[in-house]
């Protein structure tokens, strides 16, 4: 497993994260963990190098945190590095910051982490930071060693990303960076603007929540003839991997597949060519043709007070962007409960205060709904 020191420490951190967001499930409708197969993904990252493992409040309804503190605890605590995140939406005066962080600690059955970070920071979760006084809290407890290095995840502008870097003094930053955001969602400035700052980067969301493990089947070709032994998802780990500031590049792996999948690529780690650069560059091309939505299924937007399954009606609609498979889309659209589909959306705007992707969510419901009216005409007869 390729390993990368962090900044000029004897640190060596794995360029492959494990990211405990998107973990195996008991049933699909549920946030509920499959601990025996989450355990052997775990088990297998462990055996094979991966040092990093990344957890928050919120992931799988609460329930992350308390799988990681389990799943971990066989393993020497000294030889792997554990990362949790605060979530301040869910602080409602400041002295429930300390209450989530000792909380956190209870549940990762830990006296410390490795890494902590702000979560999801974007203009208004600054402020709010800001108003709690919860870099000062966890300052304290770095200076108390419960927290090793302190840093924040970042979902905003490139203007809002200078202003929280100029504003305290961080040791890490965790931004969403993969080759169809290095442009489209700035990754390309918000990479640059860390790396100015000595700021060491943690890349999340590298294949864009498993949109590019298989983007269409033209791009998936163009990979494919570039290199016939390597999966789709291969590329774009390799992407974000092969920056210099990148510390580790987190894969939220749900499944075996893609856990021997990743931990493969990073061993014996294979930087970008320029001639790799080209075929992205071309496979991309071909992909944004289809004019497909952004959204990775990280699922901030949810829940939405209308009963709108967000994620789950993107997914269907980008799958039939790029298969352009209308019967297959109108029936499994129609498959879903009629309180999770788009046209029960009000338009109220709340779902977009939490968009890491900034997508015009309502525009997109009432496209469509309007798509789904043309095909009930169609099909319904």
């Amino acid at each position: 497993m390729e390993k990368r020191n962090y900044k000029n420490t004897d640190l060596k951190v794995s360029l492959l994260g494990m990211g405990c967001m998107r973990l195996p499930r008991i049933s699909p409708d549920k946030d509920d963990i499959d601990y025996d197969k989450a355990q052997e993904i775990i088990d297998y990252a462990y055996a094979n190098g991966v040092n990093y493992f990344d957890t928050a409040y919120g992931y799988h309804s609460g329930k992350s945190e308390l799988f990681v503190g389990h799943a971990l605890k066989k393993y020497p605590r000294e030889s792997f590095f554990l990362a949790s995140k605060m979530p301040i939406w869910c602080a409602k005066e400041p002295a429930d910051v300390e209450k989530i962080f000792y909380e956190q600690l209870e549940k990762c059955q830990t006296e410390y982490f490795d890494f902590y970070l702000f979560h999801s920071q974007n203009a208004n979760n600054f402020k709010k930071c800001k108003e709690f006084g919860v870099y000062e809290f966890l300052s304290k407890m770095k200076a108390e060693g419960k927290i090793r290095h302190l840093g924040f995840s970042f979902h905003d502008k490139p203007e809002v990303l200078r202003e929280i870097c100029d504003t305290y003094t961080w040791d890490f930053a965790q931004i969403q960076l993969n080759y169809l955001d290095w442009e489209m969602q700035d990754a390309k400035q918000q990479y640059e603007i860390l790396t100015e700052h000595g700021i060491p980067v943690i890349v999340m969301e590298p294949v864009r929540g498993g949109a590019l493990a298989s983007l269409c089947d033209e791009s998936n070709e163009i990979f494919k003839a570039a290199r016939p032994d390597k999966s789709v998802a291969s590329w774009a780990i390799r992407y974000a991997a092969t920056l210099p500031n990148v510390l580790t590049v987190l894969s939220g792996m749900s499944n075996m597949e893609q856990v021997v999948d990743n931990v493969g690529t990073m061993t014996n780690f294979e930087p970008l060519t320029e001639a790799d650069y080209a075929t992205i560059e071309k496979a991309v091309a071909v992909f944004r043709e289809k004019n497909t939505v952004p959204c990775t299924g990280c699922r901030y937007c949810m829940d939405c007070p209308f009963g709108v399954d967000i994620p789950r009606m993107f997914a269907l609609y980008n799958e039939y962007a790029i298969h352009k498979s209308e019967r297959r889309y109108w029936e499994e659209y129609h498959n879903r409960p009629e309180s999770e589909r788009a046209d029960k959306c009000k338009a109220c705007g709340a779902c977009m205060k939490q968009c890491p992707q900034h997508i015009q969510i309502p525009d997109k419901m009432k496209m469509i709904k309007e798509l789904m009216e043309k095909f009930d005409q169609k099909f319904s007869k």
